[in-house]
């Protein structure tokens, strides 16, 4: 049975994330870097890890498995995830696969890189409706995917 695993410090879809693993019943880990208030139920767990820098990252990249699902904005991590097999998905519905992680890198390293020299890159645009809905359905979309291909 596959997991899913969120980087759950700044996820903004926890309670999709709920919904949908209830209705499959799939385990879910939330992976933080503090305490949190979760609901008690058995397919959640809270994993709280040190706070240094990337302890959350590391955790989920040494205990995830092939199949699982890494819900995740952070592309060094969703590029980890997809080295180890996991699908890796993005709180804005975008699934992180071997084929497109390496341009999405090489995107956020130049744009780093433009913001490191002073060149004002802007930010994302604001988390909306759509991006929720976009998520839901790409978390389905894999979940049924990793079923069918049992």
């Amino acid at each position: 049975m596959f997991r899913i695993m969120v980087d759950a410090d700044s996820c903004p879809v926890k309670q999709e994330v709920y919904r949908v693993a209830q209705r499959y019943g799939a385990k879910v880990i939330l992976v933080a870097n503090s305490a949190s208030n979760i609901p008690r139920e058995d397919w959640l767990e809270l994993m709280v890890v040190g706070d240094h820098l990337d302890a959350a990252d590391d955790w989920i990249v040494e205990n995830v498995t092939k199949n699982d699902i890494v819900i995740t904005g952070d592309i060094p991590l969703a590029s980890r995830g997809v080295k180890k097999g996991a699908r890796v998905l993005s709180p804005r519905g975008i699934v992180f696969t071997e084929r497109s992680i390496g341009d999405v890198v090489a995107t956020r390293d130049l744009m780093t890189h433009l913001r490191d020299i002073g060149v004002n890159t802007g930010g994302p645009p604001s988390f909306d409706k759509k991006d929720r809905s976009r998520f839901l359905q790409a978390l389905d979309s894999l979940i049924r995917s990793i079923q069918n291909n049992k």
